[in-house]
């Protein structure tokens, strides 16, 4: 009843269905929006000047959610969606594409995450949201912009920089499972054209899962984030801006329940580690009038560690029950973790020439983009007769240009193209020849034409094409003896999966309406794409007697022929009177696979050469759709109310099942007094307590009370959290 009420809000109170949230801030002298630059582009550009379907969270969104890591703003962003699989959610798809999970095999990421320039893509767990001054969410393939890493978009998190003054802050949370963050950041004028910023930030908590046979909460966070930032204004056309971050992330990972609740089993609970230095040197010089050199030069080095109890379960859990070892009367049992060590090391360069423009003048953008990447791997597996390891390495290369041309009145024509070479070679400790090596070309771009009327209002339409690189099926490669023993033959040709192509075509409408009090943003597109990459699972018993796990797990990525991914994004923001605003947002999305027959299907038989037909199925965590509805009051003197509502209907959970995660409708809220300088604030996010499950498995049984049954198995997200915030601002 709550889910259809809210649906029904939605639709009456904005008419179309509204869209995200880019809470912008509202100017008290004129009761109108603020305008929001996007920076991820070649150059500064309004949200509503950008011909593509962009969303914006300013630093005023990111703490009014509460927000200390990305996963908690990406569902408040149409048709963006998260898979946890770790403590935190850092799998992210956007439009329905996208990863849900990495063990063995390498990862070539379909969304790109950049951190102040630095490359992050595929390293999730270390986006905070300290000190963030906007982030922005790209949707589409970012083929010119950003090339192989991004066929389905692109996360550009922004922090704030040196000021021209003095300021900081400093803040605290309290909260429920033990909270509690504090947060501190300075920064200003160092002389007439230095300046620096600093900040820092510890975020703890117990985390929502308890162990019942360990007696105490297993998937605690424990985090730590710090940055700096510093600028030299060389001469009057010359400047340089240096940016260093570590992140260091200790949390705990026991989040599946034999149960599907927040009560698990686990004797030797998991864990989930990141340490990482990153730094970035940009400098930008000014040639002439017309003419400016920008050059950005970045290094990531983050090490990981994931690690699982693999049985989910303890020796004395079958104590006075019917288990598996009593009734087949042999012993069933097993106990057994899994464990991922990995580097991940990666250097990109990029230098371009960037023409300044009047507003009737064609400006263009030419570059090289350089990015070398290596990923080592070292797996501690229980069941394996060795400790496994692999390396990947990447080179990249890459040369882009756009151009956008004004003609007539109020038309642009925007065109751009980039060339990309990879290079990239695998290598591991398996017995026999399993090292690869490969090299491939690839080109991707935009055309897209905007018309500007006489009110402002952009009308555009798009098309871009964007490219996903191949690679090799290092884990299907390692267990090719167990396959064969099980009487599946893998051909040669199957280890290596070929890339993927994509072409975006998209119409858009962006405005600013009622004086400058309504923004609005609607965005349909329809994604064709070419031999899709679908990550696939085989799950073989290691007991062929009794079918019972333990299991190998053997993932893989193979092509499809195609799939579609089509849909409506839609945003807006109101501000209705100087004391009330409201914010919405709507995604729709409609996925399925093309001409795709599965071997590796939980109700396929690959023994008998039978497949399963997936042709016209919805592709995995591509939920139909997407919605947020909310309001802010400004009432009395200095006090703030926030109400909102969020949700999202059913998808399923993989390709490999037929599992579906169940749609859901979460209330949240937040009541502040701010002045000046301090402020405070009680907050709850999803109030009523509903479950939301990040992520789902299929096609195995792993509970020996049930002789190890068939079910599906599901982990919950956050349940009800609230605190208490409490910043100060110095200065």
């Amino acid at each position: 009843m709550f889910k259809k009420i809210s649906i029904l809000l939605l639709l009456v109170t904005t008419g179309l269905a509204s869209v995200c949230i880019h809470a912008q801030e509202i100017d008290d002298a004129e009761g109108t929006l603020e305008e929001i630059i996007v920076t991820a582009e070649y150059r500064p550009v309004s949200v509503l000047e950008l011909p593509t379907s962009v969303t914006v969270f300013d630093q005023q969104a990111i703490t009014r959610r509460g927000a200390v890591h990305l996963e908690q703003l990406l569902n408040l962003a149409p048709n963006v969606n998260l898979s946890s699989g770790a403590s935190r959610g850092r799998f992210v798809l956007i439009r329905g594409i996208g990863e849900r999970s990495q063990f063995v095999e390498p990862v070539n990421p379909s969304v790109g995450l950049i951190i102040d320039g630095m490359d992050f893509t595929g390293i999730g767990g270390a986006a905070s949201t300290l000190d963030m001054q906007q982030v922005e969410i790209l949707r589409g393939p970012q083929g010119t912009l950003f090339g192989a890493n991004a066929l389905a978009g692109l996360i550009n998190m922004v922090s704030n920089g040196p000021a021209d003054e003095m300021d900081g802050y400093a803040s605290l949370t309290v909260g429920n499972y033990s909270r509690l963050t504090a947060s501190a950041a300075v920064g200003g004028p160092i002389s007439q054209n230095t300046g620096f910023r600093l900040a820092v930030q510890g975020n703890k908590n117990d985390g929502y899962i308890d162990n019942v046979f360990l007696n105490r909460s297993t998937n605690d966070i424990d985090e730590f984030t710090a940055r700096g930032k510093f600028n030299w204004e060389v001469s009057d056309a010359f400047s340089l801006d240096f940016t260093l971050l570590y992140s260091d992330v200790d949390n705990g990972y026991d989040a599946f329940s034999l149960d599907n609740t927040r009560k698990t089993y686990s004797d030797e609970p998991g864990h989930d580690r990141l340490e990482s230095t990153a730094a970035a040197l940009g400098g930008t010089w000014q040639l002439n009038d017309s003419l400016s050199l920008e050059a950005l030069l970045s290094h990531v080095d983050a090490d990981t560690e994931y690690g699982y109890d693999e049985d989910w379960s303890n020796t004395g859990i079958c104590d006075g029950t019917d288990c598996a070892s009593d009734i087949w009367g042999f012993d069933w049992w097993y106990s057994s973790t899994d464990n991922y060590i990995r580097n991940n090391s990666n250097t990109s360069a990029d230098l371009r020439l960037v023409s300044s423009n009047g507003a009737d003048e064609a400006a263009w953008v030419a570059g090289v983009y350089y990015r070398d990447q290596d990923q080592s791997l070292l797996r501690e597996y229980t069941y394996a007769s060795g400790d496994f390891n692999s390396d990947y390495g990447t080179k990249n290369l890459a040369a882009y240009g756009q151009v956008d041309l004004p003609f007539a009145q109020s038309w642009t024509f925007v065109t751009g193209l980039r060339y990309e070479s990879r290079d990239w070679d695998y290598d591991d400790n398996v017995e026999g020849d399993s090292r690869s090596s490969d090299d491939e070309s690839f080109w991707g771009g935009k055309v897209a034409l905007e018309y500007l009327t006489d009110s402002g209002t952009l009308l555009y339409g798009l098309i871009s094409r964007g490219y996903k690189a191949g690679g090799y099926n290092s884990a299907l490669a390692s267990k090719i003896p167990d396959l064969e023993e099980e009487g599946i033959f893998i051909p040669p040709e199957n280890l290596v999966f070929g890339s993927e192509t994509m072409w975006n075509y998209e119409l858009g409408l962006k405005g600013s309406f009622l004086d400058d009090t309504l923004t609005l943003s609607a965005a349909l597109f329809y994604q064709d794409r070419s031999d899709m990459q679908v990550k696939q699972s085989i799950v073989i018993p290691m007991d062929p007697v009794s079918s019972a796990c333990p299991c190998n797990f053997i993932d893989s990525l193979q092509n499809a022929s195609g799939g579609t991914n089509k849909g409506l994004e839609i945003e807006t923001n109101w501000q209705v009177t100087d004391s009330i605003n409201l914010f919405g947002s709507l995604g729709w999305l409609d996925t399925e696979y093309k001409d795709y027959l599965s071997y590796s299907h939980a109700d396929a038989d690959p023994e008998n050469g039978i497949p399963y037909d997936l042709s016209g199925r919805d592709q995995a965590h591509a939920p139909q759709t997407q919605y947020v509805l909310g309001a802010q009051f400004f009432f009395a003197q200095n006090w703030f109310a926030q109400i909102d509502i969020e949700g999202k209907s059913s998808a399923y959970a993989s390709a490999n099942h037929n599992e579906k995660l169940d749609g859901y409708t979460l209330l949240n809220m937040r009541l502040a007094y701010e002045t000046e300088r301090w402020s405070i604030a009680v907050w709850g996010r999803n109030l009523t307590d509903q479950d939301v499950q990040t992520r789902g498995f299929g096609g195995f049984g792993n509970d020996p009370r049930k002789l190890y049954e068939t079910e599906a198995y599901y982990q919950l997200g956050e349940p009800r959290v609230y605190g208490l915030d409490l910043r100060y601002e110095f200065f």
